[in-house]
């Protein structure tokens, strides 16, 4: 295909030369072919079949390391994929299946690592569409590389990345990164022009800006940072030189040469014996004197160890310039004296240590990963201090952290909390300030608050104390014994013992609570219930029936088991003594009918008993029991004849009057019958009324009453009878130590009298005397081993010594009880630390000055007036470490401690002959106090300058300086806030480890305090006790105590809500103060601010009950007196009473008893006559059976007393009724009230209560019955009637102590602030006090000035006795005091009040008062100063950071003096450094508004800096907005929109094609304002509508009318106007017309038709 391809290419480039080509074509394709045959047989055996390879096996081998071997597997397959046999491919070609590798082990991890290298330059990725946005809004997507190599951590010799990989996987060697936009160079707006470089004549003035922020990522450098342009003043008046003196800077310091030292030596030598021939000539002691001191100084002038000071010489060249930069002959500056070209110098030299020592043994000899690292040290010493040089000596000390691992390393100490058991349960911390059983604390029950203490312990002592006997047992044995006999250590069981404690600094777990909340169990009252009926007279022991003594007994039983048995009780059997006692009777249970005597039907008769045999608790049994007791007779009765009168039935025995009989009481009861009939003629009459009742005695025992009497159970006293008891037993649930007895004492007490003998009481029914009980185990105290002693100062001590005491302490563990061992008196001891050395404090001893070295003769002698012997030099000193006693220390302790090095030299000056000589001046005399004193200080002339006329010259050289002394005047004045108020510091009531909540000093009279601030007459700070001042104002001040919630004593319990089944009983108390100040807050209140309490009740059903009295005799109203007989009337009394177990008792209010269930008291009757049938009285109906449906019935029966006469028939003896519910049937069920509130023990405060509901039998119709009607149903019951239930505790918010004041926040100055804090040791919870907000309280500082060195402002640079060059600017250093803010630059005060204050300026201790300056000579071009750093700015993209880091900028710009030296000026410099802390700035065009056709257009930083550079050139606003064509017609103007307009008052006319023709006038047209009294008119007139009005003062309004649209024509609402004005004057003369039409009516009716046209058109009256 190529071919062809190829040939049919080639006639369209070549066109005519088609046929050779096609020749050609023909020749290479034959020779292709015989070529292709040739190599075919070759390429099918070559290409068909290849070799392929599997991957490398693992590295085999016996040893670790580079002799392994690993294998593949290789076989032939065709070039389809399917394997073939091994000999179709090339055996040459077959690749090795086995290599040598390196087989790597687990220990190989320690020994090799990945090497990872930096990530490179982010490179930009070739993206496939090379167009670029013309807006960068990111940045470009970029990609970075590192390199990564697996290496030889001991030599990093690379390794095969295999190792590496066995053990971690390759790091990554590729990631994306991020090509920021290129920023371009931002630099400010221009400074104000400078003033004229020159005062005449032609000059230069120049503008500067800085670079803001520099050009990064390919952005444009900076422009130019300086503008400068020509300016002219008045002509000189002299010819200006163009010649300048110019001074070169100094040379490196030069060695003298040898030669001239040794001549100089000669002469100095030759020198000194002319003087030591003077000297023989003075006193010999003298002589001896200046020896001995000689060799004082020179032992105690150290050798110059760490300094060699070497005194050079340096020299500059002074030359003569041209304005043109060029050098010209020294004659050219025409100057009387020349500057100095030599001077003596230093020979610098560098700072040289020692090498590194070895590193000292790690400080943490122990082993824990958890607790920090320790450090080890190594130092090097100072071999030769720097002299002369800029540079400091390198650090001489250095830190690394290190770990200390090893087999026999032990693990390292570690510090857990302990506490102390709880104290007891306490409930009074929890009562509120009102509760009046704050007192009474010990019958105080339910939820309480109880305490522990915490303390400091190691934790793993017992486990280090084991290691370590190990480790000793393993010294001791053989190594292999210790091996086999070693025990594991998991299996280490430890004796809990007390540890003992240490700092509590060295716990740093969290800390254990130290408070929770108990309970005390409530104890439970004992309750009984009612006593039961008199039971009879009965033996002592019906099994042991004695005599004839018995007793009457009555019960009651416990209703509720108190807590701790049923002893606290009171007694439950009463007893009386009687006669005649039985233990079994017969109780008569019914009669049977009347039996007439001797057959008859009528007449007396007698009743048998039905009886049945009880016991004496009324039980019945069987009736052999009662064969001895007397069997009762038959009873006599009447059965009434015809005629005779008929009696109804006894009734019951009425209660008996008494409970028993005495001199004065007896007991009664009685009975009663009514007359149901009256007798006929002949019949038997009726009896009077003294017969229809009958009265009988009861009750007839005596009121002696006995009972057994029983006190509190005794101290449980171990029982030796019962020592074999197994002391491991629980009782009760509570392991118990032993056995022990019990004892009470058992009296027989008489009611109302007091004890009698024990006779008198049932002997059988005497409670128990002695019961077991359990003795509990003895609780010895346990307390801590003492601490170790707090540790005494180990550093020398400065100053005074003070003596100072090291305690230790220990804690009781557990408290003793049960009589065990009592706590040891002392917990706390203390003692007098040894004196501690006395600090040893240095200081730099300097020497005397050395002989002043002056610059060698053989560089002076050429310069003008030097002399050889005079001049300026240099001089040196030594100086030594001594100790604050004298004695020599070695230097490291003085660079140490002892300040800066003192100047090693001195510039001095050897007088010439013509030189004046002082004496230094004298200190200045002291101040007397008195303002406007005078101090002085003195000097005087020696040597030959006494003699010296020039010298005595007091006005060139004075001898005395006076100084005026301050006229001190101190004021003082208070400074910052107040201080929270602060009680007055004193001991803290802690009660067992806790503070009584509510009874702590909280609150109360405070003092709040200001810090004072004192200052002189020149406003600066002093020492407060100038002003007579302790640093404060005092004022008092209150912190209102809290006040809880004040509620008034709970109410009595109101009457239940239901007299029969359940209601409800309340409670309630009242809000009697509301809580203030913080305290407890009030329970939820209704809306009468009262709380409830409302628990269920009963009432018993049958507590009132209606008694009835037989009904009267039926008294007829129609009386037939011969009969006596007929329909009548008949009463009873119904009386509500009280029921007892004896029957009813007193008689009560009715409301009491159910008035639904009071029975009837007068009814209908019916009085038989004597010949009718009598009937007994209706039995009671019987029951219905259930359920009441309508088809069961019941019924009452009766019976015939007296038959009639033959003739009359005797009524129905039953009669029936329907079964109807709600009627007479009813169905009942059991209903369950709600739970009540959580009642709690009267004792309680909070704590476990009881909810309780009740149980209640509802009728059918929803009334309440009694109980018994539903448990006669048997009724099933499934409710829960109590739960327990919780009322949350109201706990106090508890805090800890106050901390100790802190130290103050600032060393010196106004605002420095001491705190302190407390914290919360248990949160408030429930209705407790909350804790109060402030939890840390700040009191200000006493007021100390603070002092700092601060430097001056530089002087000018000047060039001694020279126009220009180098030369030197000094600056001095001041000692300030400030206010210790950073707004406070300070005042100058004497320098001693930085005495005690190191030398260093803004971190740097080196002095830097002198240094080097260049004067520029007039024409030089040279840089400015650096401009301050710019602000740190970040590399941003919409606010968010890029993550570059910041940067900052400052810059060098040129100034020129002289044009013509353009080509001569250096490039502008900028100096760029890293920072942190920096800022995203974004930058915006900001314009100002418009002024014609042209604005201001700029660039702003977004903290409101103008810059140049940094906004986006293509969203630049236009700054011109001209028009074009311009506007050139009469009263128009340019608008905004670049389209020509007219001005106010005109209006536009335009062409067809759309531009402004001309602007037509519009005419004025006047309307009246009501503002303007005087006539004023507002002016109408069309103006620019897009243009602001100017006439903004005046009083009229203007309205826009434009009539005219921009084709010239009239507007289409021009026409609507016409319209309207035309129709509203056809109105106006059809209203003129039908006013003026009826000229009859009267003319005040046409006034008020006018009327309101008038006023209509009266604002246009004007018109």
């Amino acid at each position: 295909m190529r071919l062809s391809e190829g040939s049919t290419a080639f006639p369209r480039g070549l066109g005519l030369s088609a046929p050779p080509a096609r020749c050609m074509g023909v020749l290479v394709v034959l020779l292709l072919g015989s070529w292709g045959t040739r190599a075919q047989s070759e390429f099918q055996t070559s290409s068909v079949y290849l070799w392929k390879t599997g991957p490398w096996g693992r590295c085999m081998g016996d040893e670790c390391g580079p002799g392994g071997i690993q294998t593949r597997a290789v076989w032939c397959a065709h070039v389809e994929g399917w394997t073939t046999l091994p000999t179709n491919c090339k055996q040459p070609e077959r690749p090795d299946n086995q290599q040598s590798c390196f087989r790597v082990c687990d220990w190989h991890k320690e020994l090799y690592d990945w090497q990872i290298g930096t990530w490179d330059q982010c490179r930009p990725v070739l993206s496939r569409s090379h167009e670029k946005p013309q807006e960068c809004l990111r940045g470009e997507d970029g990609i970075q590389t590192r390199d990564i190599t697996c290496i030889q951590k001991s030599n990093g010799v690379p390794a095969e990345d295999v190792i590496c990989e066995y053990f971690e996987p390759k790091p990554r060697q590729e990631q994306a990164c991020l090509i920021p936009c290129r920023q371009d160079c931002i630099v400010s707006e221009f400074a104000p022009w400078t003033e004229c470089s020159k005062t005449c004549g032609s000059g230069l003035q120049h503008r500067t800006r800085h670079v803001v922020a520099p050009p990064q990522f390919g952005g444009s450098a900076c422009p130019n940072l300086t503008e400068f342009q020509v300016c002219q003043s008045s002509p000189c008046a002299a010819e200006e030189s163009l010649y300048s003196l110019n001074v070169g800077p100094w040379s490196m310091c030069s060695v003298p040469h040898s030669r001239q030292i040794r001549q100089a030596r000669k002469r100095g030598k030759s020198k000194d014996k002319e003087k030591d021939r003077e000297k023989a000539v003075r006193d010999p002691e003298a002589r001896e004197l200046i020896k001995k001191k000689r060799n004082r100084n020179r032992q105690n002038r150290q050798d110059n160890k760490y300094w060699d000071i070497q005194i050079g010489y340096q020299t500059r060249q002074v030359t003569c310039t041209h304005r043109n930069g060029k050098t010209a002959a020294l004659s050219f500056c025409k100057q009387d004296k020349l500057p100095i070209t030599f001077q003596s110098c230093v020979i610098t030299k560098e700072c040289q240590v020692s090498e590194w020592s070895e590193w000292t043994p790690c400080s943490k000899t122990c082993f824990d990963m958890t607790t920090p690292k320790g450090n080890r040290t190594r130092s090097r010493t100072i071999k030769q201090l720097p002299i002369g040089s800029e540079s400091e000596c390198p650090q001489l000390e250095e830190t690394e952290q290190c770990i200390t691992q090893g087999d026999g390393v032990a693990p390292c100490i570690t510090y857990g909390w302990r506490t102390t058991e709880w104290t007891e349960c306490r409930v009074d911390p929890l009562l509120n300030q009102q509760d009046k059983r704050r007192g009474n604390q010990t019958a105080l029950c339910g939820g309480g608050i109880q305490t522990r203490e915490m303390y400091c312990v190691q934790a793993n002592e017992n486990l280090l104390s084991y290691l370590n006997t190990l480790k000793e047992k393993e010294e001791s044995q053989s190594q292999s014994k210790s091996k086999a006999s070693a025990a594991p250590l998991l299996s280490i069981t430890f004796e809990i013992t007390a540890s003992r404690p240490v700092d509590r600094r060295l716990c740093t777990g969290p800390l254990p609570s130290t408070s929770q909340l108990c309970h005390i169990p409530c104890p439970t009252e004992c309750e009984t219930s009612a006593w039961s009926a008199w039971g009879p007279c009965t033996y002592e022991n019906c099994d042991d029936p004695q005599a004839k003594k018995g007793f009457k007994l009555r019960k009651r039983r416990i209703t509720n088991e108190p807590t701790g048995g049923t002893g606290n009780c009171p007694h439950l059997l009463e007893a009386i003594p009687c006669e005649e006692p039985s233990c079994y009777d017969w109780r008569i249970v019914g009669l049977e009918e009347c039996v007439p005597d001797n057959e008859k039907p009528c007449g007396p008769g007698t009743q048998v008993p039905i009886v049945i045999c009880v016991n004496s608790d009324g039980e019945e049994v069987d009736r052999q029991l009662c064969r001895d007791a007397i069997y009762p007779i038959p009873v006599v009765c009447e059965a009434p004849c015809p005629k005779d009168c008929v009696l109804s039935m006894w009734s019951v025995w009425s209660s008996c009057s008494h409970t028993c009989s005495g001199k004065t009481t007896e007991g009664k009861q009685m009975r009663a019958r009514s007359i149901l009939a009256y007798a006929g003629e002949g019949g038997v009459q009726c009896p009077n009324s003294s017969a229809l009742q009958e009265t009988r005695s009861c009750n007839e025992h005596s009121c002696t009453v006995y009972h057994w009497q029983t006190g509190p159970w005794g101290q449980c006293i171990e029982d030796a009878s019962v020592s074999a008891f197994n002391s491991s037993a629980s009782w009760n649930g509570e392991a118990t130590c032993s056995v022990g007895m019990q004892t009470r004492k058992v009296i027989c007490v008489r009611v109302n009298v007091g004890q009698v003998g024990p006779k008198k009481c049932p002997e059988n029914l005497r409670p128990e005397t002695v019961r077991p009980c359990l003795l509990p185990c003895r609780r010895d105290c346990i307390v801590t081993p003492f601490s170790d002693w707090t540790l005494c100062p180990s550093s020398c001590q400065e100053g005074a010594v003070i003596v100072k005491k090291q305690s230790r302490h220990r804690v009781i563990i557990q408290f003793p009880a049960n009589g065990g061992r009592e706590c040891p008196d002392t917990l706390f001891e203390e003692k007098e630390c040894e004196a501690s050395p006395i600090c040893y404090s240095y200081r730099w001893k300097t020497h005397k000055w050395r002989r002043c070295q002056l610059v060698p003769w053989y560089v002076r002698q050429d310069s003008p007036g030097a002399h050889e012997t005079c001049g300026p030099g240099l001089q040196a000193r030594a100086i030594t470490c001594r100790r604050q006693d004298g004695g020599q220390a070695d230097i490291s302790e003085c660079l140490k401690y002892a300040g800066p090095l003192p100047s090693l030299t001195q510039t001095c000056q050897i007088p010439c002959q013509d030189d004046c000589q002082f004496t230094n001046w004298s200190k200045f005399s002291s101040c007397n106090g008195d303002c406007g004193g005078v101090r002085t200080r003195k000097r005087t002339l020696i040597g030959k300058s006494k003699k010296k006329d020039k010298c005595r010259n007091s006005q060139l050289y004075p001898l005395i300086e006076n100084q005026f002394c301050p006229c001190d005047k101190y004021s003082a004045q208070p400074v910052g806030n107040w201080s929270d108020c602060i009680l007055p510091e004193g001991k803290v009531e802690v009660l067992l480890g806790m503070k009584v909540q509510g009874d702590i000093k909280e609150c109360g009279q405070g003092y709040r305090y200001q810090a004072m601030a004192c200052y002189d007459q020149n406003s600066r700070l002093v020492e407060t006790s100038r002003c007579n001042s302790h640093g404060y104002i005092e004022e008092a001040c209150i912190i209102p105590c809290p006040s809880d919630c004040k509620l008034s004593e709970w109410s009595n319990w109101s009457r239940c809500s239901k007299s029969c089944g359940s209601g409800v009983k309340v409670r309630s108390k009242w809000l009697r103060e509301k809580p203030y100040n913080g305290g407890r807050p009030c329970p939820k209140l209704d809306h009468v601010n009262q709380v409830y309490e409302v628990v269920p009740c009963h009432s018993d059903c049958s507590q009132y009950i209606w008694v009835t009295e037989p009904w009267s005799v039926c008294k007829v109203t129609n009386v037939d007196l011969k009969e006596n007989c007929g329909e009548g009337v008949q009463t009873r009394k119904v009386r509500c009473m009280l029921n007892t177990v004896d029957g009813p008792s007193d008689t009560v209010e009715d409301y009491l008893c159910d008035p639904e269930e009071m029975p009837l008291g007068a009814r209908k009757c019916t009085l038989p006559c004597p010949e009718d049938c009598v009937m007994s009285e209706w039995g009671s109906w019987s029951r219905c059976s259930l359920p009441c449906n309508g088809s069961s019935v019941r019924e009452r029966s009766s019976e015939s007393l007296r038959q009639p006469m033959e003739g009359k028939s005797c009524p129905a003896a039953t009669e029936t009724e329907v079964c109807t519910l709600n009627k007479n049937c009813y169905h009942y069920d059991y209903n369950v009230t709600d739970w009540s509130t959580c009642q709690l023990s009267e004792k309680a405060v909070c704590g476990n209560g009881i909810k309780t509901r009740m149980l209640d039998c509802v009728r059918s119709d929803g009334k309440s019955v009694d109980l018994k009607y539903c448990e006669e149903l048997g009724l099933e019951k499934t409710w829960q009637m109590n739960i327990s239930c919780v009322v949350e505790c109201p706990v106090n918010c508890q805090l800890s102590d106050w901390s100790s004041w802190s130290d103050c926040s600032q060393a010196c100055g106004l605002t420095g602030k001491m705190i302190r804090r407390r914290t919360i040791n248990q949160p408030f919870q429930g209705d407790g006090r909350p804790c109060p907000s402030q939890m840390e309280q700040f009191k200000p500082c006493p007021v100390k000035p603070c002092y700092r060195w601060q430097y001056g402002q530089w002087s000018a640079c000047k060039v001694e006795v020279a126009q220009c060059g180098e030369g030197t600017r000094v600056r001095n250093i001041s000692c300030v005091v400030f206010d210790g803010s950073t707004e406070d630059g300070g005042k100058i005060v004497d320098e001693e009040f930085c005495g005690e204050i190191e030398p260093i300026i803004d971190g740097n201790k080196k002095m830097v008062l002198e240094e080097t300056c260049t004067v520029p000579c007039p024409g030089d071009c040279y840089l400015k100063e650096w401009s301050e750093w710019s602000l740190c700015q970040l590399t941003c993209v919409n606010g968010e950071d890029l993550g570059f880091g910041g940067i900052q900028v400052r810059s060098r710009a040129v100034i020129i003096q002289d044009l013509e030296n353009q080509h001569l000026c250096p490039e502008q410099a900028l100096e760029t450094r890293p920072c942190s802390d920096g800022h995203c700035y974004e930058y915006k065009w900001m314009a100002s508004p418009w002024k014609g056709s042209s604005r201001t257009v700029w660039c702003q930083r977004s903290d409101g800096l103008n810059v140049t550079g940094g906004c986006l050139v293509m969203r630049q606003p236009d700054a011109d907005r001209s028009c074009n064509p311009p506007c050139s017609q009469p009263h128009a103007y340019c608008s905004e929109t670049r389209t020509c307009s007219c001005e106010d008052g005109y209006t536009e006319v335009m062409s067809s094609d759309g531009t402004l023709e001309q602007c037509t006038l519009i005419p004025v047209v006047v309307i009246p304002t009501m503002e303007d009294k005087k006539g004023d008119v507002k002016t109408s007139r069309a103006v620019n509508p897009t243009q602001p009005s100017t006439n903004q003062s005046g009083r009229g309004r203007t309205w826009f009318l434009q009539p005219f649209g921009p084709d010239g024509r009239l507007k289409t609402w021009v026409y609507g106007v016409a319209a309207g004005a035309f129709v509203l004057l056809i109105f106006i003369v059809s209203m003129i017309y039908l006013a003026c039409k009826k000229p009859k009516k009267p003319q005040r009716r046409q006034n008020n038709r006018l009327k309101p046209l008038t006023l209509a058109y009266d604002g246009d009256a004007d018109m």
